[in-house]
């Protein structure tokens, strides 16, 4: 039935968010069309349509709600046309500013689909419903709350999981994409060897490998960015962690990577986990420092007019930025960047093997690999009986309490070290379970990473050559004109074995035919004492070396 004498002037105001609230709400399209056949029966006249795309939970979280409004306090319009009232406000700031001007009669209607609002009417009526709007947010939230605690508690990242992961929209649980989850741990493993820095990696993944992320309605399906790489990079989610609010949960999802080879690779980046891809323009800037004061060394290029020639020839300095004034820091000379690359390359030959030493140490440790694997079974069973033996230690806990053996705090106190070293323990069989799943691989890339190293870095472009020198070892400190670091703990086998057995061998002189009974009994010692060496498991844990 239409009103009579309708001279009210209405905005058609319809809004949907993205969050839960909204998801049983008509589209906003069915909204405006449902709207615009009520203002025809009912003889309403609308002169202006607003869109809105926000959540209505916070004030001033919704700039066209807002324009509305002052155009409706400006006298533009004096009534608003929408599905429901909670259309316009679920929030109290909101629904007051609405009420104040109903009974001003600024706002003179408030026509829902089912229902109108008047000045004139018991102003506790919209308060109720306004209230239950408000009230419906303040539920919802504690609800999403305790339910994403709870999907934590259980192992499970609430949302979206990254790259190589998918969610179970049945089991509502993580499992592993069988496109994308093996070219993502190939990726890994190359970070891991030091042969590629992540802009090469990237390539390979995208180009060679034809990796393209997840495809959804309006986004996906297109190749992965340099800092979607680093995410993943630097990301703890891949080795079995999950993240939420700065709080660390232990996750049920299948582990890509272990802890050693995050560690391993946060040390390769340079990082300690955060994803800041950065360009530089030198190589040795960012992670060299000060031997005195602890400061970055940073790098500046310089023209100087050779006398002979009258030509300009560019060099590059490194020094160090000074940048702590309190400290009186004696490093104020520079060193050319050829200065300090050739002692660099100085380094890299003490870390240096040649093609036959590689060959011969990985002859032993594929042998090794079943070794390997049978003493993981070992381990394995050892940690299952320590779990279940702990987990009866938390039974019988319970019935001390039922039985009022201990108190509440006595009981508590206990059960919270018990679950933490069932969650250790946990976490050490996943460890386990993967053990001698990748070892063989990363350790022929580590051999070949020492017979490639020194070439690729002396023809490399800049990224390269931060490469190399990130998986050679940490803690770069320039001195005096001098520059040390601490070698990396997998190549321990090289700086304590080496360098003294390629001079036996290459004393044999072997190109030189036939070998006699001495050099062969000679040779065949060289070798097994290198094998002996070498034959470590690369995860081991070495201590560092300062070179």
């Amino acid at each position: 039935m239409k009103k009579e004498n309708n001279k009210i002037k209405y905005f058609l105001y319809a809004r949907k968010s993205s969050e839960s609230e909204d998801r049983q709400v008509q589209s906003i399209d069915d909204q405006i069309e449902r709207l615009k056949d009520l203002s025809l029966s009912l003889g309403i006249k609308v002169i202006d349509i607003f869109i809105e795309s926000k959540s209505a939970k916070k004030p001033s979280n919704r700039p066209i709600f807002e324009d509305m409004m002052t155009r409706v306090e400006k006298g533009e319009a004096d009534g608003i046309l929408c599905w429901q009232i909670n259309r316009l406000s679920r929030n109290p700031i909101d629904s007051a500013r609405i009420q104040w001007l109903l009974q001003q009669e600024i706002l003179k209607s408030i026509q829902t689909i089912d229902k109108e609002y008047c000045p004139q009417d018991n102003v506790l009526v919209f308060n109720v419903e306004s209230g239950m709007a408000n009230q419906f947010i303040l539920d919802l939230s504690k609800n999403v709350k305790r339910g994403i605690q709870s999907k934590l508690e259980k192992g499970w990242k609430p949302g979206i999981p990254p790259l190589g992961y998918l969610n179970n929209l049945i089991e509502h649980t993580i499992i592993s994409d069988p496109e994308r989850f093996i070219l993502i741990r190939k990726a890994w493993n190359l970070l891991l060897s030091g042969n590629y820095s992540v802009s090469q990696i990237l390539n390979i993944l995208n180009n060679e490998w034809g990796f393209r992320t997840v495809k959804k309605k309006r986004i996906g399906n297109k190749p992965l960015s340099l800092s979607g790489l680093y995410k993943i990079f630097t990301n703890p989610f891949y080795m079995g962690i999950v993240i939420h609010k700065g709080k660390e949960y232990i996750g049920k999802h299948e582990k890509m990577i272990t802890a050693d080879e995050y560690d391993r690779a946060q040390i390769i980046l340079g990082r300690k986990g955060k994803a800041r891809p950065k360009k530089h323009l030198f190589p040795f800037t960012g992670i060299i420092r000060c031997g005195d004061c602890g400061c970055m060394i940073t790098a500046e290029n310089k023209k100087k007019i050779i006398k002979s020639t009258k030509k300009i020839k560019e060099y590059t300095y490194y020094h160090c930025t000074l940048r702590k004034k309190e400290s009186n820091c004696s490093q104020r000379s520079s060193i050319t960047q050829e200065n300090l690359e050739n002692q660099i390359v100085e380094k890299i030959k003490t870390l240096t093997i040649i093609p036959e030493f590689k060959d011969w140490a990985l002859e032993v440790l594929r042998d090794n690999n079943d070794s390997e694997v049978r003493d993981r079974a070992v381990i394995y069973e050892s940690q299952q009986k320590t779990l279940n033996e702990t987990q009866k230690q938390i039974d019988n806990l319970v019935k001390m309490r039922y039985r009022e053996l201990i108190n509440d705090e006595e009981y508590l106190k206990e059960k919270e070290i018990l679950q933490q070293d069932i969650n250790k323990l946990r976490m050490e069989i996943k460890e386990t379970e993967e053990r001698a799943d990748n070892w063989i691989e990363l350790t022929e890339q580590v051999f070949e990473f020492a017979v490639n190293a020194r070439d690729r870095f002396i023809n490399g472009d800049i990224e390269t050559k931060k490469s190399i020198i990130n998986g050679l070892g940490s803690n770069w400190v320039l001195m005096d004109g001098k520059v040390s670091m601490e070698a990396h703990k997998w190549l321990k086998p090289i700086i304590e074995g080496y360098s003294p057995l390629e001079k036996e061998y290459k004393a044999l002189e072997l190109t030189k035919k036939p070998l006699n009974k001495g050099q062969m009994e000679h040779l065949s010692s060289v070798i097994t004492r290198w094998q002996a060496k070498s034959s470590s498991n690369p995860r081991d844990v070495y201590p560092t070396r300062k070179i």
